[in-house]
């Protein structure tokens, strides 16, 4: 038996139910690429794996797809115009970013890292899974570090909004 998949009207009205951290991908190029994601999820402990999606049809996807390290930003509550910037489909969204006074820096292979976020993981990336109008990235921690406020926040999508967590 073929089970027949929903449509995607009501794939998309479930979906929105379901809260996510914000992250931000970025990967080193000339210019460097980065874009917002909520499909961010650990997929492994032994060994550490992430993964998170990307839709073939994205303007970064050429540059994730060739890109041998990337950065994983978990942003903090107060990073929503972060995420904006990252999610507009502005050509160069670093120089968009620097508009509004966000900074970065060169990470190992030229990832840019990006400040003040809740926690960054720099990854190697392992694999490319091809599903549906996606791809899903598989990437192997290779550095982490996390925001010295142990009392921060992650940036949430919900419902279609950022939100943050109450404590």
């Amino acid at each position: 038996m073929t089970a027949t998949a929903i449509d995607s009207g009501l794939f998309r009205r479930v979906l929105r139910r379901h809260a996510a951290a914000v992250v931000v991908v970025t990967a080193p190029g000339d210019p460097p690429t980065g874009f917002t994601a909520t499909s961010f999820t650990s997929v492994s402990l032994d060994p550490p794996l992430v993964s998170f999606c990307v839709a073939k049809s994205a303007s970064v996807w050429p540059t994730v797809r060739g890109a041998g390290l990337v950065a994983v930003h978990v942003l903090t509550a107060g990073q929503e115009p972060v995420a904006r910037t990252f999610a507009a489909r502005s050509a160069d969204r670093f120089a968009a970013h620097a508009a509004v006074g966000g900074t970065w820096t060169p990470g190992p292979g030229g990832v840019p890292i990006l400040d003040d976020v809740l926690a960054v993981l720099i990854c190697e990336v392992v694999n490319h899974v091809e599903a549906g109008d996606h791809v899903i990235v598989v990437a192997s921690p290779v550095h982490a570090a996390h925001h010295a406020d142990s009392t921060a926040t992650p940036l949430v999508y919900h419902d279609g909004t950022y939100t943050a967590l109450g404590r």
